[in-house]
């Protein structure tokens, strides 16, 4: 099986002031595609620093960074954003859908972004019917429940077909029965495309659910299973 993420001594520097901070300091690892893995890691450990980097939110100050057969590293803001459209969709814990779109409009803007017209609709309705939202396209967010939210924010990210899916903290604004119901989406949803998952998490019953745990402490690796 293929890797679909290469990361080869990864470093982030941010300069706060007078100060350097070492956000990652040489993080190496492969993830395989299909694979489903969780990156955890306490309060500063860098964990979202590399959700930045992995997600193509951000360069790392070194090291190489191959994203399904992509170098990323040395891209430029326009570069980067292209290859975040085609090959990442993201699910982030605040759903961060628009408010006053439809839920079959919030699930169009990647596909706008990407400057595909054709079959944009119909994409659409594939993916909200996809997570089992077929009769709520035409809802507003606040219209529906977080767990619809929660929802439609999948099927914004799916709706490109992308290399790897990024969940960070997918179920942390959601009560146990509705985000165990998500966790069972995303799973479903890799069981079924073969979609890359990672998920980003401080929660152990979520980490139980993937292959593979990540973790981080102080910008390094700390211990992978």
């Amino acid at each position: 099986m293929s890797n679909v993420i290469e990361a080869h001594d990864i470093r982030k520097n941010y300069q706060m002031g007078e100060v350097l901070v070492e956000a990652l300091r040489g993080v190496s690892f492969t993830i395989k595609r299909g694979e489903i893995v969780a990156i955890m890691g306490p309060s500063g450990s860098g964990k979202s620093t590399l959700m930045n980097t992995l997600g193509c939110l951000d360069r790392p100050s070194s090291g190489e960074y191959i994203l399904d057969g992509e170098p990323v590293a040395s891209l430029n803001d326009d570069q980067l954003a292209s290859i975040r459209n085609r090959k990442v969709g993201f699910v982030f814990q605040s759903f961060n859908l628009l408010s006053r779109q439809t839920a079959i409009t919030n699930v169009e803007l990647p596909l706008r972004y990407s400057g595909k017209p054709d079959g944009r609709r119909e994409r659409a309705i594939e993916a909200l019917q996809a997570v089992g939202l077929g009769d709520r396209m035409t809802h507003r967010p606040y219209e529906l429940s977080g767990g619809q939210q929660q929802r439609v924010a999948i099927a914004r990210a799916l709706v490109n077909n992308p290399a790897i899916i990024m969940a960070d903290e997918p179920t942390g604004n959601l009560d146990s029965k509705v985000g165990k119901e998500i966790m069972n989406l995303l799973l479903n949803l890799n069981k079924d495309s073969g979609t890359t998952l990672i998920i980003v998490t401080h929660d152990p019953t979520i980490a139980e659910q993937t292959q593979r745990v990540i973790r981080l402490r102080d910008g390094l690796l700390d211990g992978a299973s």
